[in-house]
């Protein structure tokens, strides 16, 4: 909304603050400031507001407020005078504002950095979390306006408002104050405020994707009169699931004689229904839906799944049609599943929904799907369903306009009835947010991710979000960082996702192979030996094994305290007559049930070539039977979150104490008995190996992160932050360009020094006798360096001559060199004292707006640059994070003595990506930092070159209050 023209020409109206917000009970509302055409919404909003309330605000009856009053509540500098509201249906339900003011107390401008704040909530809607969130997002505004401190003046009666400042987490002061509680609250962020607003972040987008998946009722708009169609389809699905609620059909064609359709009552409208409608499923055609969210939003629907197609897939006409629609539904407080999406589903018990258009509806289970593709959910329904998997609950988000991914990680880290999380995503909106919520559920659950698109350069059509320029390998790294389990198929992810959902996790990369198939075992024993694994030889039982031999030799490998998994291969038994026998696969199946269930929890999986039945026998123990998990865990396993029905603390930003069945169990320590019956059966070697392997990387992230990484504190007396600080400001100067600039190598040299990055000097040498002065200066031996971008880093065009030990050789090497490639005034030449021998390595760190400051390592040179051997972490890096990163490059073994070398000094190497990360981590203005090379020897290393890129910081979304993102 934008301010009526009398509004102050001084100070323009601030539309990035404007914001749609989740509250507590799941349902959205919009924040947005104050402006002099509100009075009649002020007005409004202040009759409906009890007596108790305002007296609560004004310390006094006050019924009703003057033309003063709302003139002065109405017009806001937008500075030192900001008022904001909460909106639902484009009407008042709270506000705040703020007075900047001085030592005293009185009305103030900058630089005064205090303000006197106060809220006010209609009673309807108190207990949502609006004063929680306006106080978010008025503190933000604060902050932006120079503003450090909140003062406010609360009744003492008046708990809740006293609540919500005393649970914010800000650092503050209280006193009492004639017959008042005064209070100071500190604006700048604390882990604990960050903390609490996370939190409550968490719970409320949880429970607004619980009220999409249990409703009390669900009304099918777009009915056909006749059968066919997408609304009648979903209309018999949720018939034929056996929805617990109420139904309804709706179409504005329908006759006034027409009562029902398939049994189900029929209605014009949603208003015509008459009873509260908690979700809406609408199939009509795209120029016929703001209609239908009119009609549900004026009549208190809470959600929408939008079906209906023709939005941002059909181009830039459709793109704006789609932004309207999230606006249209945000403004009644309603979230959408859509547009052209496929539909959800939840097969728990109590609610039994299947509001999609699956030809093929999965089985209870404890998987949770998301997919952003109706074609790849169909594809994956069926592959569950083919292999008897069963899921908790299913959502196939389409263009994902308003609910994403991350929205279902928020509500599975908590949920009950899910055990593993399989996302197929083609886009990340918001990959920041992503992997910091991933990594949270994969400290109690498995998330198992497919990412589309990989390779196209561009986002899919419909998926209306910000382009995220960040290479595909380092969205992987980055994902296995945060735990994720990232594949490469859809295949490969029901393959991971039947293994993590059914078998408890390995304590370690041993296995165990057994089967009546010498070749068959030889293939798994290749197989885990390319996935890094350690099998043990294969124990063939010979082709004349029976079932009973099976079962025997499974649990004797069970038992094996040196065996962590075992995989079971099985061929098909060949009588007399050369047929295969019948009912093998039933027998068996039963064989190795019995076997597992007695023994220690220790995954198996089962590899079989053509064993009728097997598969399906595997598969029935548990086919539609979702049991929970064992409660049993082992100290290291991280503890599970609470469920919804339990209480949490907002402040705590990890998992919370443990809640039986929602967190997958680490074996090793399992008692006989434990496992969940299952057991997943692979076609090929290879994808059961793969299914293992993904497993075993797992349930060592899951160890690693049961004690979270560190950053050393030596660091802190080595760093000089407030000189770093202040030697940015004076680069960038007071008008930066927004740009950014680069660092002359000096420059680069003074800052990186202040923490504790030491860069060997360099002089520059335009003709020989200047470089046999600079030689003479640093030292000989010396390196003679061409500093030209064609040139630079590449020994390989001969630009870089080394040891150089007196005037002579360096005189020679100088001619050899400008013969070779040019003038010194193209190859910029400089000299550089000789650094000890060791490993050229690479370190950078780099700023991807979406995704944020990201550190690699790599060795330097063509080889590792060409075969993209580089590897990356997220920043702030801790003390794991840093040995992982150059453990993980596959050239990392060259670091630690390979072919007989001596090892290199790797806990230098490790201080100073933490240096580095620390440093882009303190100042995000560093945008990028390249050191290279950077030697390593076998004591210490040298960084002999180093580049810098200072810019105005980008704004961190992450950091600032909640919001829902607009596309």
């Amino acid at each position: 909304m934008q301010p009526a023209p009398e509004q102050s020409p001084h100070h323009a109206y601030p539309d990035h603050w404007e914001a749609d917000v989740v509250l507590r009970d799941g349902g959205t509302a919009r924040i947005r400031p104050i402006t002099t055409d509100d009075a009649e919404r002020l007005v409004s909003f202040y009759e409906q507001v009890s007596d108790e309330s305002k007296y609560y605000r004004f310390f006094a009856p006050y019924p009703r407020l003057s033309d003063r009053d709302v003139h002065r509540f109405t017009h806001h500098d937008y500075v030192d005078r900001v008022g904001l509201a909460v909106t639902v249906g484009g009407e008042f339900i709270a506000t705040v504002r703020y007075d900047r003011i001085d030592e005293r107390g009185r009305p103030a401008s900058a630089p005064a950095d205090e303000a006197e704040v106060a809220f006010l909530v209609q009673d309807a809607h108190q207990g949502r979390g609006v004063a929680s969130a306006l106080l978010e997002h008025i503190a933000a505004v604060a902050r932006e306006r120079g503003i450090r401190r909140f003062a406010a003046e609360v009744l003492p009666a008046n708990n809740k408002m006293i609540k919500v400042f005393r649970d914010a987490g800000y650092t503050q002061q209280r006193s009492f104050e004639d017959g008042s509680v005064h209070l100071t609250l500190d604006l700048e962020p604390t882990a604990e405020s960050l903390a609490v607003q996370r939190g409550r972040e968490q719970r409320a987008e949880a429970r607004s994707v619980q009220r999409l998946l249990a409703p009390g009722s669900v009304a099918v708009i777009g009915v056909g009169r006749t059968p066919g169609g997408v609304g009648r389809t979903v209309l018999r699905n949720l018939l034929g699931a056996g929805f617990t609620g109420r139904t309804y059909a709706v179409n504005r064609a329908f006759g006034a004689d027409r009562a029902t359709v398939d049994g189900v009552p029929a209605h014009r409208s949603i208003g015509e229904i008459g009873e509260p409608v908690d979700l809406a499923v609408v199939a009509v055609p795209a120029d016929r839906v703001p209609e239908a969210v009119a009609d549900c939003g004026e009549h208190g629907v809470q959600g929408l799944v939008v079906l209906s197609a023709g939005y941002a897939e059909w181009g830039a006409e459709g793109r704006e049609r789609q932004r309207e629609l999230v606006r249209q539904a945000r403004s009644y407080g309603m979230r959408i599943i859509g547009p052209n999406a496929f539909g959800l589903i939840n097969n728990a018990e109590t609610v039994r929904l299947n509001a999609s258009l699956a030809p093929e509806p999965p089985a209870p289970g404890r998987i949770g799907l998301f997919t952003q593709s109706g074609a790849i959910g169909i594809a994956l329904l069926s592959g569950l369903y083919r292999r008897g998997a069963g899921l908790s609950t299913f959502i196939s988000a389409g263009n994902r306009a308003d609910i994403s991914g991350n929205d279902f990680l928020q509500y599975w880290y908590e949920d009950p009835d899910t055990d593993v999380a399989l996302l197929y995503l083609e886009s990340l909106g918001n990959p920041r947010k992503f992997t910091r919520l991933a990594r949270r559920t994969a400290a109690v659950k498995p998330v198992v991710v497919v990412k589309g698109a990989r390779h196209s350069g561009s986002t899919p059509p419909g998926h209306a979000v910000p382009i995220s320029r960040i290479p595909d390998a380092t969205v992987s790294a980055l994902m296995r960082q945060a735990g994720v389990i990232r594949v490469d198929t859809v295949t490969e992810m029901v393959d991971a996702g039947l293994l993590l959902a059914d078998q408890p996790l390995p304590a370690g990369p041993r296995v165990a192979i057994l089967g009546n198939s010498e070749s068959l075992g030889l293939l798994t024993y290749d197989a885990c030996l390319a996935e890094g694994l350690r099998p043990r030889p294969p124990l063939d039982l010979t082709t004349a094994a029976t079932p009973q031999d099976f079962r025997n030799a499974l649990a004797e490998a069970l038992a094996d305290d040196g065996c962590d998994s075992v995989v079971v291969t099985a061929i098909p038994w060949v009588g007399e007559d050369g047929e295969a026998e019948a009912g093998d696969g039933e027998v068996l199946a039963a064989a190795l049930h019995t076997a597992a269930d007695a023994g220690p929890a220790k995954p198996v999986a089962v590899v079989h070539v053509e064993i009728g039945g097997l598969a399906e026998a595997l598969a029935a123990a548990t086919s539609t039977v979702a049991q929970p998990r064992p409660s049993a865990q082992p100290s290291s396993a991280p503890a599970a979150p609470p469920t919804r029905t339990g209480a949490a603390n907002p402040a705590d930003p990890g998992p919370a104490p443990a809640s039986p069945g929602s967190a997958a169990p680490l074996a090793g320590d399992g008692a006989p008995g434990t496992r969940i019956g299952r057991i997943p059966a692979y076609p090929a070697a290879e994808r059961a190996v793969r299914a293992l392997a993904e497993a075993v990387r797992y349930a060592q992230w899951r160890r690693q992160a049961a004690v979270p990484g560190k950053v050393p504190e030596f660091l802190d007396d080595t760093i000089d932050e407030p000189g770093a600080a202040e030697l940015i400001d004076t680069l960038l100067g007071p008008d930066p360009d927004p740009r950014g600039r680069p660092l002359a190598h000096e420059e680069a040299r003074e800052l990186l020094g202040r923490y504790g990055i030491t860069v060997r000097p360099t002089l520059p040498a335009p003709d020989p006798d200047a470089a046999v002065a600079a030689a003479q200066s640093l030292g000989y031996p010396v390196a003679l360096k061409t500093t030209a971008p064609h040139l630079r880093h590449r020994a390989d065009l001969g630009g870089v001559r080394l040891d150089l030990a007196n005037e002579t050789a360096l005189r020679r090497a100088y001619g050899e060199l400008t013969d070779l490639l040019g003038k010194p005034a193209e190859l910029q030449p400089v000299v550089q004292a000789m650094a000890p021998r060791g490993v050229d390595t690479v370190v950078r760190a780099s700023i991807d707006p979406a995704a944020g400051a990201v550190l690699s390592f790599g060795l330097a040179g063509a080889p590792s640059e060409l075969l993209g051997d580089t590897a990356h972490r997220l920043v702030p890096a801790t003390d794991r994070d840093a040995a992982e990163l150059i453990r993980s490059i596959r050239a990392a073994p060259v670091l630690f003595g390979w072919r007989g070398a001596a090892p290199v000094d790797t806990a230098s190497l490790e201080e100073l990506l933490l240096r580095v990360s620390r440093l882009v981590d303190d100042h995000p203005e560093v945008v990028s930092i390249a050191l290279e090379p950077v030697v390593v020897a076998t004591q210490g290393l040298t960084v002999l070159g180093a580049s810098v890129r200072l810019s105005p910081p980008p704004a961190r979304t992450d950091l600032g209050p909640r919001r829902l993102p607009n596309y």
